[in-house]
């Protein structure tokens, strides 16, 4: 069997903090803030489209296993989903893995406009 060069499918099993029969979830090891969780699957595919239905529903359940456990543990005041398919969208391990950022009141001056703030050039948000 060929051993894939890949971070999320060489984990050590002490960073897994929730799992299911196709899913993981860990911390990230460099957050956006604080609890950011990646839900990552088991078998090795780099994008959400190439995920089958069972694995999208257990994605699915694991992301909301995920929020429950940040939300008894850290007590967010909402959530940003994100997943970055290719380079040129900002994906750097070929891995599918799907981030949970919990947000806090006051970690940026104004939230508005969620993930736009993220590309300065942006037309405002003005919601």
């Amino acid at each position: 069997m060929i051993k894939i060069s890949c971070i999320f499918c060489n984990l050590s099993e002490s960073r897994v903090e929730l799992e299911n029969e196709y899913a993981i979830a860990i911390y990230d090891k460099y957050p956006v803030n604080e609890g950011h969780m990646l839900i990552i699957p088991r078998r090795h595919y780099a994008s959400y489209f190439q995920a089958t239905e069972a694995e999208i529903m257990a994605l699915n359940r694991l992301l909301t296993e995920a929020r429950d456990h940040l939300d008894t543990n850290y007590n967010p005041a909402g959530y940003n989903i994100g997943v970055n398919i290719n380079e040129a969208a900002g994906q750097t391990i070929m891995h599918l893995h799907i981030h949970l950022i919990p947000r806090y009141h006051g970690d940026i001056e104004d939230p508005r406009g969620g993930i736009r703030k993220l590309k300065k050039e942006l037309v405002p948000y003005k919601g």
